[in-house]
């Protein structure tokens, strides 16, 4: 164990439920291996920074987690067993096509005249049978292990512990790394143990015998002035997480592949970045996608290959004069304003998964 790694994981402390995930993870994986069968362990959905012990407030990113449960289920459809590590309360695979407020579960669904439930009339009952035996066919065949965490520490606490369990897969573990994992974070020494407080009005009570009523403290943060001042700033001091990513790859799982994302804004960066990341780590595919046209498409970066974007195909309304691709737009990377206001109909992970799973096949057959 490095030296970092001994300092983070000895001063950040696990998640209670470690242990009995650990347990579930270990016999999930035993179960499989003895099948001879791939397991992919999928994180998905963004870590929490907590700014206080007990924890009020946090820092957080926008990730629902809609990459690594769409994922999911084509990992499932490919015949891998899933372990779906994921953020509490994010998107879960089948479930996650009625979460959004456009496909609300319950508007599929009426009472009758006998208070029976029933389907809706003028709903899609097909769509939901079809999502519904999907999901029983996993949880009945033992397929889909899912396990919650939420702050960056139990994120990394799981991590390490279920990406050791899976040595024994050897190559057919894979690692899948779709989790927007917080750079930053708190250390425990430097957390505040209660709530942080913004305004002085507890000062009085704690039996604090400060003069009080200074210039500053005579508006607050609501004040209508673009004056805030200093003692009523709240000023975080963040460091940086440490990048574990080259201990997975040399000692957690020494023999599996691992498969990172890159998450840029820029185009210009995008690919550079991910193969900095490469390069840096020595893993084997980081799948780069920009913010702005990640449902789009995405570029695999792997060692020894050329870049290799994949993308869906636009929609019927921007096709022209017969065209089933991208016209002026093929051979680069899409701008945002090209893009239709609607979600694509192909799911990118369609494209991704079956592009993953041959380099799995590369990576088994060294």
């Amino acid at each position: 164990m490095s030296s970092e790694e001994d300092a983070y994981f000895s001063s950040n402390p696990p998640p209670r439920s470690l242990p009995e995930h650990t347990t579930l993870a270990s016999s999930f994986i035993n179960t499989h291996a003895l099948a001879n069968r791939r397991v992919v362990l999928i994180t998905s959905g963004g870590t929490t920074v907590p700014l206080e012990k007990q924890t009020v407030r946090f820092i957080d990113n926008f990730s629902a987690g809609t990459r690594g449960a769409t994922s999911a289920e084509y990992f499932l459809q490919a015949g891998y067993a899933v372990i779906f590590l994921h953020r509490q309360f994010s998107l879960l695979p089948y479930s996650r096509h009625f979460s959004h407020s456009k496909d609300c579960f319950l508007d599929f669904l009426s009472e009758g005249p006998d208070g029976n439930v029933g389907w809706r009339e003028g709903h899609d009952s097909a769509k939901v049978r079809d999502v519904l035996r999907r999901y029983r066919r996993a949880k009945e065949a033992e397929m889909l292990l899912m396990i919650p965490f939420v702050t960056i520490g139990d994120y990394l606490h799981e991590l390490r512990a279920i990406s050791r369990l899976m040595r024994p897969l050897g190559r057919k573990g894979l690692l899948y790394l779709a989790a927007a994992v917080s750079d930053f974070f708190v250390p425990p020494e430097r957390m505040a143990e209660h709530k942080i407080q913004s305004t002085d009005a507890v000062k009085g009570f704690a039996g604090d015998a400060q003069k009080q009523g200074s210039e500053d403290e005579e508006f607050d943060n609501f004040d209508a002035s673009p004056r805030v001042p200093r003692s009523k700033r709240l000023v975080i001091d963040l460091d940086p997480v440490p990048k574990f990513l080259k201990n997975l790859v040399d000692g957690w799982a020494p023999q599996g592949m691992i498969v990172s994302y890159k998450l840029e804004t820029d185009p210009r960066i995008l690919v550079h970045k991910a193969r900095y990341s490469l390069d840096r780590y020595q893993h084997h595919l980081v799948i780069g996608n920009l913010l702005s046209t990640r449902k789009w498409e995405v570029v695999f970066v792997s060692p020894g290959r050329e870049d290799n974007w994949l993308r869906v195909p636009p929609p019927a309304s921007m096709r022209k004069g017969g065209e089933t691709g991208w016209g002026d737009a093929e051979g680069r990377p899409l701008r945002a304003e090209e893009l239709p206001r609607e979600d694509p109909a192909t799911e990118i992970e369609e494209l991704i998964i079956p592009a993953v799973a041959e380099l799995h096949d590369v990576h088994i057959g060294r």
